[in-house]
């Protein structure tokens, strides 16, 4: 299960509205890379086949079946603060983060 609260609902239903209707929802991937080794890649996209499929509040979050192993419990927030703009994810299985927290190992 991914959460998503409701200010990345908003968001992502905004991003959507600027894709002019090509897209569906926001795309989480996990991918190689970083420091630590695995890093989050983020995307207006499509619904694709074999996807996890989360909504909330109209917003709907893609998560591929390898992806998925990696973000299962995470929740998925968005925050405007002075110093971190952007979606932010809280994800329990990371074990370690990179000095500029880029990148994970779970």
């Amino acid at each position: 299960m991914i959460s998503i609260t409701d200010s990345a609902a908003s968001k992502i239903l905004e991003s959507i509205d600027e894709a002019a209707g090509t897209s569906s929802g926001l795309r989480i991937k996990v991918i190689g890379g970083g420091c630590s080794g695995l890093q989050y890649k983020l995307d207006v996209d499509l619904e694709k086949k074999g996807d996890k499929i989360f909504e909330h509040n109209g917003a709907k979050l893609f998560v591929d079946r390898k992806s998925y192993l990696y973000v299962n419990g995470t929740t998925i927030n968005y925050s405007e603060g002075l110093t971190n703009v952007g979606f932010e994810l809280d994800n329990p299985n990371v074990k370690k983060t990179c000095g500029c927290g880029e990148s994970f190992v779970v």
